[in-house]
């Protein structure tokens, strides 16, 4: 099972496919919806700023913060699938996705 991920801001491009497990990880990369910037989202639409997107593929890492303890936080190697959606997202200027499961 796959996910197409679609960019709102830029329909006329092919979705761009990714395995399930991207339903959980889109979590790692989305922005706040309430956090300056990101206009409302409908289901299954995710905001991911492009400057945090930059940095995330420039450094090969993220930050993951626990959610029980705000002050602990580890970084983690973004896996190639990631580092590759990573360019596509910032080639085309992408910020507004959707997930839909894929064929």
């Amino acid at each position: 099972m796959s996910v197409l991920v679609y960019a709102v801001d830029h329909p006329e491009l092919t979705p761009y496919r990714m395995s399930d497990r991207f339903r959980t990880e889109i979590a790692y990369f989305m922005t706040v919806a309430d956090e300056a910037g990101v206009p409302p989202l409908g289901p299954d639409e995710y905001w991911v700023r492009r400057d945090d997107a930059k940095r995330w593929y420039e450094e090969g890492v993220l930050a993951l913060i626990s959610p029980l303890d705000s002050q602990n936080k580890t970084e983690v190697e973004i896996t190639e699938e990631q580092e590759d959606w990573l360019q596509w997202m910032i080639e085309n200027e992408i910020e507004h996705v959707r997930l839909q499961r894929g064929p």
